[in-house]
């Protein structure tokens, strides 16, 4: 399996992408709720997530990356703080993420 199919069926399953276009299909961007689920199940799975961008009317608004929190991309605490963080600072954002998929769970 790959690791874009399996965060279709396994993360983003029942979430609305926001992304429109023709890269709407290798990119996801998710309204703060959505985002806040996504965060849950990736917690659940161990998902890695390096990077975290956020979007306000299409334009990018703010970027969190792992290495600046000195966590591992696997360590929930880092990316549930940024997302507090981008979500107290500013109303209406979208978000969207990098994932890192272990070879273990696409094996699944």
């Amino acid at each position: 399996m790959e690791q874009t199919e399996f965060l279709e069926k396994n993360v983003f399953i029942d979430l609305t992408n926001l992304k429109e276009g023709l890269d709407k299909e290798t990119f996801y961007s998710f309204s703060e709720s959505d985002f806040e689920i996504i965060l849950q199940r990736v917690e659940y799975f161990g998902i890695g997530i390096y990077r975290i961008e956020t979007w306000l009317n299409g334009d990018t608004y703010a970027v969190a990356i792992h290495e600046k929190f000195k966590k591992k991309a696997t360590n929930p605490r880092w990316y549930k703080k940024a997302f507090l963080t981008f979500k107290t600072r500013q109303t209406g954002l979208s978000f969207s993420a990098t994932f890192k998929v272990s070879k273990k769970l696409l094996a699944r």
